[in-house]
């Protein structure tokens, strides 16, 4: 019985079909978001958001508004963090506010030292709005933070760090605004490091396949923390470019010996 010169050579392309469809069907998997979600209609409890305190070297823009707009002139600040999140590279631009100095205090013109550290932004305008009325008749007080930035690094399509405009940031945000991990980032395995204070750093890591992490006490960052998104073993291949060329020689001999082996 004569044979099919091409039998082995369509058996090959079987296999390596079948393996190439499964492969790719456990890679999408890995790179959808909270795949384990079925239903379109779930709801989620997610983490309940705490607001953060402010701590020694924050940066505090402090306004306070009155009928006279030059009465708290020597008071107001520029500005430092923009409307919308953006890019904020070391250097780039200067951040203007009231530094809170390591016993806690910030030194406001007319108003004296107030000591802020461990209170909330919403907590820490009630303490100058007190101080201002001293001054002032029924002034309006705004603060928050001028330097709420967080670091995105690794596989993102623009790495850098970010300054929100408030203090409701989550770690989705961050990387929304980072422009999504690449299709080389590992998604189940993301990176979160967060400053505690003096020389300690916490460090957590995040399944964005699954959305447990929605309910991690980590969704929501701090100012300051930093996400890390690992590279995965596609990107490590892609940079390996000797090892690729080597894979497609062999890939071709291999073929050319199982055509050659059809016909004897």
């Amino acid at each position: 019985m004569q044979r099919n010169p091409y039998h082995f050579t369509s058996l090959a392309l079987l296999c390596w079909l079948v393996v190439h469809l499964t492969t790719s069907c456990a890679v999408s998997r890995k790179t959808v978001y909270f795949s384990d979600l079925r239903d379109t209609a779930a709801e989620l409890a997610s983490s309940r958001f705490d607001a953060p305190v402010i701590r020694p070297d924050d940066i505090l823009s402090i306004h306070i508004q009155t009928i006279d707009p030059t009465a708290a002139a020597a008071i107001n600040d520029i500005p430092a963090a923009p409307a919308t999140g953006s890019a904020s590279p070391a250097g780039a631009q200067e951040t203007t506010g009231f530094v809170v100095d390591k016993n806690g205090n910030v030194d406001i013109p007319l108003l004296g030292e107030l000591h802020l550290a461990g209170l909330t932004t919403y907590d820490a305008c009630r303490i100058v709005k007190q101080a201002a009325a001293k001054y002032f008749v029924n002034p309006a007080v705004q603060v928050r933070y001028a330097n709420f930035r967080v670091t995105v690094l690794g596989e993102v399509a623009r790495p850098a760090t970010y300054t929100f405009p408030n203090e409701k940031v989550t770690v989705l945000d961050a990387i929304g605004l980072a422009g999504d991990l690449t299709i080389y980032g590992k998604r189940d395995n993301v990176m979160l490091i967060r400053d505690e204070g003096g020389a300690t750093k916490k460090m957590v890591r995040f399944n964005l396949n699954s959305s447990s992490m929605l309910k991690s006490p980590y969704f929501y960052l701090r100012q300051n923390d930093v996400i890390y998104v690992e590279p995965g073993k596609g990107k490590i291949a892609s940079n390996n470019a000797g090892r690729a060329q080597l894979i497609t020689i062999i890939g071709a001999v291999v073929s050319v010996a199982i055509v050659a082996l059809s016909r004897l």
